[in-house]
Order: structure tokens, then sequence, then C-alpha cells
């Protein structure tokens, strides 16, 4: 895999319901995984069963996906 450049992270908007935070906390994470399954040659989402997409978060250091989130990785696969 390669080293990308660490981006700075901006401080969330203050205010919003919990619900929006774990969500958009959801998608971020489930980006993370997309791209990380897209390098290692998973193109579609029938090549990303829940053990694939939870293997690749272990691999890059995320904590395990929960089946919202895997559905959510899934969806972002082509």
């Amino acid at each position: 895999m390669s080293t990308l450049p660490v981006l700075p992270k901006k401080p969330l908007p203050a205010g919003r319901p919990r619900e929006w935070y774990e969500t958009h906390n959801r998608q971020l994470k489930a980006m993370r995984i997309a791209i990380a399954l897209l390098d290692t040659g998973v193109y579609s989402a029938a090549q990303a069963g829940n053990p694939t997409i939870r293997y690749t978060a272990e691999r890059i250091g995320v904590h395990p996906p929960s089946l919202t989130t895997c559905h959510l990785v899934r969806a972002l696969l082509p």
C-alpha cells in the first residue's frame, strides 16, 4: 500500500445532533475502507463481503466496522 501525505484535521461544526456526528464519522470510515479495498484490487461490491471489509479495516488500522458500515462500503464501490 502506498503512503499518502496526512491532511490536517479540521474541527467538526458544533451544535449538530449526535446522529449527525455518528453518520459523518461512519461515512469517513467507509470511504477510507473503500479506498483501501480499491487499492488492493477489490473493484466491485460483489467482491467485498463482510470478512473482506473487516480484514481490510484491520490492515489499515481502523476499528472493526459494523454491519451498517460494511453496507455503506459496498454502496460506495461500483
